[in-house]
């Protein structure tokens, strides 16, 4: 069968080139737009509130009986080390469970854990005021701090998930500033409200108050959309666990949270026993209102995102550190307006080093990151359940001196793995192969 013709003229004894097929240019599909949390977005401002008050309450509980800990001495006729397990103990708990409590958000969501966690945090708290003994008050912290658990890890997990990465960092600091301000609040509201009615009214009302938070966040908190049912396997949790432990800067980050946390952990386990002693002498409401400096911790916290963004997270980290320093030898002196620096140094020091590396675990961690934030969780609560035994030993055996020196013994840790990071990162650049031309 002939072919068509084209209508163009043929030049005799020229080569018939080859029929030409014009393919129509495929057009560009549009860029697959980001449906994660923003801020100004839908349901940031909703999700940010909800984790906000979910940190208040679990701060809240958590430290329930630090500030309160001369009158519980007092009630059970027990030593500041002894009472300090009032603290350590609920750390400890939640440090100890902490990750299978990820591995839990991990089979039934982020949002029931955290939900199922509060509201057994919440009831264990109303038990706490009714206390028989100070074994009976321990082994409660206990099982509260356990319950807490579910809360750390899977908060910071559905932000990774939830949130787009520019705005990680700003959307933990939130949460971290919800922390502090439950710390806060819950030692100002015990201070005040012990000193009219006893310790165990106080807790009480802390409780209460949790109540209400927890409520406002299962109402707030919008659904997740981007979460995946993981495995309830031991062994691939064994082996997730394994491969977080084994990435170096992972580690690097475990240690710096734990350790900021003892200095903060030691610092304020022991300094109501400072401030009601001479030659302060203050009463126990206003030992209770000292812990306001915690505001400086929630704006350090909800700003260390564009602080990391200007420094660098390294930078950041060694900011953090030469602030809580400087405000540790700020509180030698015996004048109570160096003392109040030294603690609001401290706190802003403290929370931008903690808002800054528990970012830093949700952004390196590419898989399992619920059980890098337990990691990270555990680390930093067993720094704070060694920071205030430790930090009330070194009361008891050498004064508040005795207790600066641990904090200062602390950060000089972070620093130096601060640096080890640094000179790591050189060396692994000097390494990579140079980039093609």
């Amino acid at each position: 069968m002939p072919s068509a013709s084209t209508g163009a003229p043929v030049t005799a004894g020229a080569a018939v080139s080859a029929p030409v097929t014009v393919t129509a240019p495929t057009p560009a599909l549009p860029p697959v737009a980001d449906s994660r949390m923003a801020p100004g977005g839908p349901g940031y401002r909703r999700m940010s509130f909800a984790l906000f008050l979910a940190g208040v309450a679990t701060f809240a509980l958590l430290y329930s009986t630090q500030a309160l800990l001369p009158l519980v001495s007092a009630d059970f006729g027990a030593s500041a080390s002894e009472a300090s397990w009032t603290v350590s103990a609920a750390t400890g708990g939640l440090a100890l469970f902490v990750l299978p409590m990820s591995a839990l958000s991990e089979r039934f969501g982020r949002r029931t854990l955290m939900t199922a966690s509060l509201a057994v945090a919440v009831a264990v708290g109303l038990l706490v005021p009714f206390a028989p003994s100070i074994g009976a008050l321990v082994a409660l912290r206990a099982v509260q701090g356990a319950a807490l658990a579910g809360l750390p890890a899977s908060a910071t997990a559905y932000l990774a998930e939830e949130v787009r990465p520019k705005a990680l960092i700003t959307a933990i600091g939130l949460f971290v500033a919800g922390n502090s301000v439950g710390g806060m609040s819950g030692r100002v509201i015990t201070g005040w409200v012990a000193q009219e009615w006893g310790w165990r009214v106080a807790v009480g009302t802390i409780g209460v108050l949790a109540v209400v938070c927890a409520v406002a966040f299962r109402l707030l908190l919008p659904a997740p959309r981007h979460f995946t049912r993981g495995s309830l396997r031991p062994r691939v949790l064994a082996r997730t666990v394994r491969d977080h432990l084994a990435n170096p800067l992972l580690c690097r980050l475990y240690a710096i949270g734990a350790l900021f946390m003892m200095v903060f952990g030691g610092v304020y386990t022991v300094i109501g026993y400072r401030l009601g002693e001479a030659p302060f002498s203050l009463p126990q409401g206003i030992v209770g209102s000292i812990f306001l400096v915690y505001l400086v911790g929630t704006v350090s916290a909800s700003t260390a995102g564009r602080l990391a963004g200007r420094l660098g997270r390294r930078g950041s980290l060694y900011l953090a550190g030469g602030t809580t320093t400087a405000g540790l030898l700020l509180t030698l002196g015996d004048s109570l307006v160096p003392v109040l620096l030294g603690l609001v140094l401290i706190t802003a020091g403290f929370f931008a080093g903690h808002a800054v590396a528990s970012s830093s675990v949700s952004h390196t961690a590419r898989t399992g990151r619920a059980q890098a934030s337990a990691l990270y969780q555990s680390a930093y609560y067993i720094g704070s359940s060694a920071g205030s035994t430790l930090g009330a030993v070194a009361f008891h055996a050498g004064g508040w001196a005795g207790t600066v020196a641990m904090g200062l013994f602390a950060v000089l840790g972070v620093v130096c793995i601060t640096l080890f990071g640094s000179h790591a990162a050189r060396t692994a650049s000097r390494r990579s192969p140079a980039p093609a031309r």
